[in-house]
């Protein structure tokens, strides 16, 4: 059987916290989820996005602990149009989460922005630029 890609898991120190900043992007968590050490909700195509507590995961790996220095995956979201990678912007930056790289028109042909999640991992939006 060829791989399929299924989950992209991402663990996380307060996931009340970290759901918030994944609602903001119009993912569908319910409220209820916050108090909980596993959640996932499925994209459109299928694919599952999942959130451990870092207490969860030592229930399994009790030695387990954080990577240290950069992030070394990101993940990228494609949004409606190039306002609507600003109007993201705005709300998570509003709302205290951090913005690494403000919206810019990149030479690719996308409106691009980078900001980090509460954990910091890389959250990219684009979207296409007219024309």
């Amino acid at each position: 059987m060829a791989l399929h890609l299924d989950v992209v898991g991402v663990v996380v120190a307060d996931m009340a916290r970290s759901l918030d900043f994944y609602r903001r992007l119009g993912l569908a968590v319910p409220p209820e989820a916050d108090a909980e050490d596993h959640v996932e909700v499925t994209l459109p195509g299928g694919l599952r996005l999942a959130w451990d507590a870092v207490t969860m995961v030592r229930t399994f790996h009790p030695g387990w602990t954080p990577p240290t220095g950069s992030p070394r995956v990101g993940l990228a979201f494609r949004c409606a149009d190039p306002a609507e990678v600003d109007r993201y912007w705005a709300e998570l930056t509003g709302a205290g989460f951090h913005g690494e790289l403000p919206p810019w028109d990149a030479f690719w042909g996308q409106r691009y922005a980078v900001l980090h999640d509460p954990d910091g991992n890389g959250v990219d939006l684009y979207a296409p630029l007219p024309g």
